[in-house]
């Protein structure tokens, strides 16, 4: 049986990665797909855990040879999903949950049909700007380009299987694993199981 594939985005600032983080330590059987980027890593990140940094000419001349399923450029970074990456867990039955913005998540459903999107929204843009302002990594000028860009992508919303308030941490958690469990438990999923397990 091959693997299902969900896709969360947000806008920057909404606590992604930290809800991300924690479906991954709750949920077995969940692969992750770990993006390439240009950017350099942020405190704590690690090579290969959270992306592989590389520099832009690498970058440029992966996509050039056609290895990203999808790769944006993002607040003058680049970012892409390996196809290797993402089809060698698919192809062996893993579910995978990939991290993406509202572009990637795009190109994601026109390659892979059956994927999953879901979209993690902030309780507000007050909040938002709170965040954004409390990471302590971006000055004036970046956090109102995110804030400008965040009320883009947040408009695309409709776009999305499934849209989560992220309020409140554990709710959002929740919420996330409730999804990928509903998701797995579809009759078209388990139908190989149980003709398997009734000989039907």
């Amino acid at each position: 049986m091959k693997g299902q594939l969900f896709v969360i985005s947000a806008p920057s600032g909404t606590g992604k990665s930290t809800v991300l983080g924690e479906v991954r330590a709750r949920l077995t059987g969940l692969g992750y797909s770990v993006s390439h980027t240009t950017r350099r890593p942020r405190p704590g990140e690690q090579e290969g855990r959270d992306y592989f940094f590389v520099d832009r000419e690498t970058f440029k001349r992966m996509a050039e040879e056609g290895s990203f399923v999808e790769w944006a450029r993002v607040y003058g970074d680049y970012y892409g999903t390996s196809f290797f990456s993402l089809e060698g867990q698919l192809d062996s039955g893993v579910d995978v949950l990939l991290d993406l913005d509202v572009q990637g998540a795009r190109s994601i459903k026109e390659h892979f049909k059956e994927s999953v999107l879901i979209f993690l929204v902030p309780p507000s843009l007050e909040v938002l700007e709170d965040r954004l302002r409390n990471r302590g990594t971006d000055g004036q000028e970046v956090i109102e380009t995110r804030l400008k860009k965040a009320r883009k992508e947040i408009a695309e919303f409709n776009r999305y299987d499934y849209v989560i308030i992220n309020d409140e941490l554990e709710q959002a958690v929740e919420e996330v694993q409730a999804i990928i469990l509903s998701e797995r438990s579809r009759t078209g999923r388990r139908a190989p199981i149980v003709k398997e397990l009734f000989g039907l």
